[in-house]
């Protein structure tokens, strides 16, 4: 039996993947090790390894609301900038570095992800990707599968406002988001099928574990996801914003929408295609893509669909606290996505060092 640990309200923890940068070179370093083991003993569970030794994760505590969100990240970051200092080193948000390779860099000595990295072989080690990972808590299981299964359609949105992932190893991939399909080539990631019932989400997890293709439910990594460790819904799709405004104002976006779509009646299947269509489209083109009605087939700008979104979880937000940070979303719309920048700054300089130091002095604006 999976049992799922409730949660008392709509709590939220977030996950960061970064990656570590040489001040000089501009090059991925492998020196997650060397940060860790200077890393203050009070943050040793907020900055962790990664799957690759040039990529960290932060981690939140579980907190209650934005402005914890915020407090917590700022908290760790700050202190993971003070560690890298005299390492020469500094940390860089997107979700593909523009020009590094992936042939050069060395998976953490954790037997969990060499086992991955063993088993995964070239299609691993071109997985050279950072993401954003939002846990919202939920009061049981039922309510995560239902809210899982509703929040599919809404996911090319969040992946539209995050993406950040428009080069690799130094050539234009013509897509906003090429994590995501780099991502996609995994054999247990992408868009999940409908779930029918915590019953049948824990049958399928049984019939996993039995035939020996997942270890626990974290290797299952969907772009949504119920957790049944921490009591949470799990939404995994999004590349990791290139500021920090954008990263909590996504983080808002997808507490509203699960508090939203928590009060709705269990929803009928949604055709897993028009699901694909729609998150391919975000990855493309970005804010610039389409965005289909699943239920009416009607297809409207997706800048129009999150226009839409905004309004209907406005008054979620306002409840939440987090009405400031949800407008924030507004700011993305006018200004740009991560990989809008950086493709703007490589224009403008035909150096991806150059993007790169001016994506970091974005980071806190």
């Amino acid at each position: 039996m999976l049992l799922f640990k409730k949660s008392k309200g709509p709590t939220i923890g977030v996950e960061l993947e970064l990656q570590i940068i040489d001040c000089e070179s501009y090059d991925l370093i492998n020196m997650a090790p060397q940060v860790l083991k200077k890393t203050d003993p009070s943050f040793r569970k907020r900055i962790k390894e990664e799957f690759l030794k040039s990529m960290i994760e932060l981690n939140t505590d579980v907190c209650e609301n934005l402005q914890e969100v915020e407090a917590d990240l700022r908290a760790s970051l700050h202190h993971l900038n003070e560690v890298l200092k005299p390492l020469n080193a500094i940390f860089y948000s997107a979700s593909l570095h523009p020009f590094a390779r992936g042939n050069k860099q060395l998976v953490s000595e954790n037997p969990r992800y060499l086992k991955i990295m063993e088993e995964l072989q070239i299609v691993g080690r071109r997985f050279i990707t950072q993401g954003l990972h939002v846990h919202i808590g939920v009061e049981g299981p039922e309510k995560a599968v239902n809210i899982t299964n509703t929040i599919r359609i809404y996911l090319p949105l969040l992946l539209a406002l995050s993406t950040s992932s428009p080069f690799y190893e130094g050539e234009y991939t013509g897509l906003y988001s090429y994590r995501t399909k780099l991502f996609e080539a995994l054999p247990k990631a992408g868009m999940p099928d409908y779930i029918y019932g915590w019953d049948g989400f824990t049958r399928l997890v049984d019939t996993l574990l039995r035939a020996g293709y997942i270890d626990s439910v974290k290797d299952l990594w969907w772009d949504v996801r119920p957790h049944p460790e921490f009591g949470t819904v799990e939404v995994r799709i999004c590349d990791i914003p290139c500021r920090l405004r954008d990263i909590l104002a996504i983080t808002a976006l997808i507490q509203a929408l699960v508090v939203y779509t928590a009060k709705m009646p269990p929803q009928p299947d949604t055709n897993i295609q028009i699901l694909r269509l729609n998150k391919w489209q975000a990855a493309r083109y970005g804010l610039d893509g389409l965005f289909a009605d699943p239920s009416t087939g009607r297809q409207l700008p997706i800048r129009q669909a999150i226009e839409d979104l905004l309004i209907m979880l406005e008054a979620e937000a306002t409840t939440l606290g987090s009405g400031d940070y949800l407008q924030c979303v507004n700011d993305i719309l006018k200004e740009g996505t991560g990989a809008d920048l950086q493709m703007k700054y490589y224009e403008k300089t035909e150096d991806f060092r150059e993007v790169i130091k001016m994506l970091t002095l974005e980071f806190y604006k």
